[in-house]
C-alpha cells in the first residue's frame, strides 16, 4: 500500500500546486500562498511542495538551455530594479536562487538543505517570500516555454492555460 499513498500524496501536491498557480496567475497572492505555506511553517508538505516547484523549474531551465549546451542566466534584482550578486540578494531570494542552482545542476540534496534551512529559521513572511518567489519562476519559465513551443509538465500548462 506504500507505493499507492506516495502516489496519492504526490497527485495531492501537485494539485495544491496547480491550486496555486491559478491563484498566482489572477494576481491572489495570498490565495497561492494559502495553498502552499500552512500556517505552520517549516511542515514537511511545504519542503515538499517547494521541491515540486524547483523541481518542474529545474527541468525548465534545462529545456531552456537546450539540454545544457546553451547558457541560461539567473539574474537577481534589488528593489531599484539594479542587478545584484546573489549574496547581496535578500534572504529568500538568495535561498531561491541557490536552491534552483542546486536543482540544476542535478544536486536535489543541496537543494532539499537550501530549503530545509530556510523553512526552520526563515521569519514567516520570508517563507511566503519565497513560496512566491518559486510561484513566479514556475510562471515565468512555463510561460517562455510555451511560447516556444517547448515542453511543460502538463500539471503546470494545465494550471496556466486561459
Amino acid at each position: 500500500m506504500q507505493p499507492d499513498r506516495s502516489e496519492d500524496e504526490h497527485r495531492r501536491l501537485v494539485e495544491k500546486a496547480q491550486r496555486a498557480l491559478v491563484a498566482m496567475r489572477f494576481g491572489e497572492d495570498a490565495d497561492a500562498l494559502d495553498q502552499l505555506a500552512p500556517a505552520s511553517v517549516g511542515l514537511p508538505e511545504t519542503r515538499e511542495l517547494m521541491l515540486l516547484l524547483f523541481g518542474e523549474c529545474s527541468a525548465m531551465v534545462a529545456t531552456l538551455g537546450d539540454g545544457g549546451t546553451a547558457p541560461v542566466k539567473v539574474q537577481v534584482f534589488d528593489e531599484a530594479g539594479e542587478e545584484v550578486s546573489i549574496d547581496q540578494a535578500d534572504p529568500p531570494v538568495r535561498t531561491a536562487v541557490r536552491t534552483l542552482l542546486a536543482e540544476v545542476h542535478g544536486n536535489s540534496e543541496a537543494a532539499q538543505e537550501q530549503l530545509e534551512i530556510a523553512l526552520s529559521s526563515a521569519a514567516p513572511e520570508e517563507v511566503d517570500s519565497l513560496v512566491l518567489q518559486a510561484l513566479r519562476w514556475t510562471i515565468r519559465l512555463s510561460t517562455e516555454c510555451l511560447e516556444r513551443d517547448l515542453p511543460v509538465t502538463s500539471w503546470i500548462s494545465e494550471a496556466l492555460a486561459d
